[in-house]
């Protein structure tokens, strides 16, 4: 599916196959390194958040004052880290880029109100790199506004569930 086939008409409601195949045609942007294709997913205004775990096994609440794994409070945050992957210009980078496959499951709506959804799933990425395989796993949480002629993701939390790893993580290995 090309990011054209995500193009639809303002008017009707997303049905569950179309939130599968948009949350389908993200993970394959990221699998495939197609990052300008993988940036028209979000919102202008759209934060990126990858709370910790605290020492009492809670996830941190606030971005803004406690440790976080990753957080771009908008979009140019996360088209900084982009230019960043595709410069060479990241400590979590370096070639050869790994080679990851994304799993997602468990796709659930929250809640629809007006031309908001909210959604949960469940998500796998493994990761290849100098002959190891990394596996990480987790939740997420999207808001997408569906108003315009594509869907935008506006807000995403992601919960890495095995967050005792080995190296530093990146957005294409969630």
């Amino acid at each position: 599916m090309t990011t054209a086939t995500l193009d639809r008409p303002a008017t009707g409601a997303m049905s569950f196959e179309d939130i599968q195949a948009f949350l389908f045609a993200e993970a394959r942007a990221l699998d495939d390194r197609d990052w300008d294709t993988w940036l028209t997913f979000y919102h202008k205004d759209c934060p990126f958040w990858m709370p910790t775990w605290d020492d009492f096994d809670m996830l941190t609440e606030d971005p803004q004052n406690e440790m976080s794994l990753m957080y771009y409070p908008n979009k140019q945050g996360i088209e900084d880290r982009v230019f960043r992957i595709k410069t060479d210009r990241s400590s979590a980078t370096s070639l050869p880029e790994p080679r990851t496959n994304h799993y997602l499951s468990g796709i659930e709506v929250l809640s629809r109100e007006g031309d908001e959804i909210k959604l949960r799933f469940n998500w796998q990425t493994l990761s290849y790199r100098y002959h190891e395989t990394d596996t990480h796993w987790g939740t997420s949480f999207y808001t997408i506004d569906t108003s315009g002629v594509r869907p935008l993701i506006t807000d995403k939390k992601v919960i890495l569930k095995n967050d005792h790893i080995h190296h530093v993580i990146d957005v294409y290995h969630v």
